[in-house]
């Protein structure tokens, strides 16, 4: 069956497929899609209207307009420019910068609205703030401090973009390359510093090796002092030990060559006393008692024995000669 003759007149037939057709081709237009990293600002007639988020939205077709934004983080390179720096050199420098949009609504309207194109602008603001600010130092200080570069830029750069709906994440300052002829002076004196260096050091260790050889012979030196008056005070101390006891050895002998004298001496008279058959009136505190006190048969008498005063005198033996009677004779030891 022909397809137009479906309600019998062919031209019906062919309008209805042509608004079918319309019909599709309006849905078609009218169905947007974002991806989950883009955002969407619809507008109306050029004016805005909504915030278009990752999925699926409709759009009035023909009236409606979808801007898409990219809210990825981006990376633009700020040319090579030459800079003259502080110290009337040149330098070629290269700088990348990293950023991204903020997917909130007001920061993709502003990426939009409030600025033109901030893809080609943030170069051009990046190569400018890098002659600003590399012009104000020296080629050494440049090339030395690249951080401090680094982080000027990106301060600039936030300062500067803050309207515009975007976040800088970082700057990294590529190269700073000087002039050829530049470059080799260069080399040739940081060649002369490096020799410099390494000549003090040198000097430095040699010296601290010296240092540390005279510390050490001080330090023997000392030792052996010490140890030369502590031989010398035991030596001292050792004679004194000695003459001490042979002071006391020659206490002891006088001692007892004296107590043996004594003893001598005492026996002598208990001897004579003895041999002449004497009575001797002695001490009874006296030490030769203690001589003769297992003696018998001895006419010495104590002073202070009473029990012998009462008594008579032992009878004198009798013998064939006559024996010569002395006076007694008393002595007191």
């Amino acid at each position: 069956m022909d397809i137009l003759s479906i309600f019998g007149d062919p031209i019906v037939d062919l309008i209805l497929i042509i608004l079918i057709a319309l019909i599709g081709a309006i849905i078609a237009a009218s169905a947007k899609a974002l991806r989950q990293t883009q955002r969407g600002l619809i507008e109306r007639w050029g004016k805005y209207r909504k915030y278009a988020k990752p999925g699926l939205n409709f759009i009035v077709p023909f009236a409606d307009r979808m801007v898409r934004v990219n809210i990825t983080e981006m990376m633009v390179t700020a040319d090579p420019q030459v800079i003259i720096t502080n110290d009337k050199l040149n330098a070629t420098v290269d700088a990348q910068v990293y950023f991204k949009v903020k997917d909130d609504e007001e920061s993709v309207k502003a990426s939009q609205y409030n600025v033109y194109d901030y893809r080609t602008q943030i170069i051009a603001l990046a190569r400018t703030t890098l002659r600003n600010i590399i012009g104000t130092m020296s080629l050494n200080v440049a090339n030395s401090d690249r951080n401090k570069i680094n982080e000027d830029l990106m301060n600039t750069l936030i300062k500067e973009t803050k309207n515009w709906g975007i976040e800088v994440v970082r700057t990294e300052l590529k190269e700073i390359d000087p002039p050829k002829d530049v470059q080799e002076t260069m080399n040739k004196v940081v060649k002369a510093e490096n020799e410099k260096q390494a000549a003090v050091d040198f000097a430095t260790a040699a010296e601290t090796e010296a240092d540390g050889r005279r510390r050490a012979a001080i330090k023997n030196a000392d030792g052996v002092k010490q140890a030369t008056v502590l031989e010398a005070e035991g030596n001292k101390q050792a004679a004194i030990l000695k003459a001490e006891g042979q002071s006391q050895a020659f206490e002891l002998i006088n001692k007892s060559f004296i107590e043996n004298a004594q003893l001598l001496k005492k026996l002598e008279v208990t001897q004579a006393c003895l041999q002449s058959n004497t009575k001797y009136v002695i001490d009874s505190k006296s030490g030769i008692t203690n001589v003769i006190s297992d003696l018998g048969g001895t006419n010495i008498i104590p002073i202070n024995d009473q029990s012998t005063e009462d008594q008579a005198p032992p009878e004198t033996p009798v013998a064939e000669a006559p024996v010569q009677k002395t006076k007694p004779k008393s002595y007191r030891m």
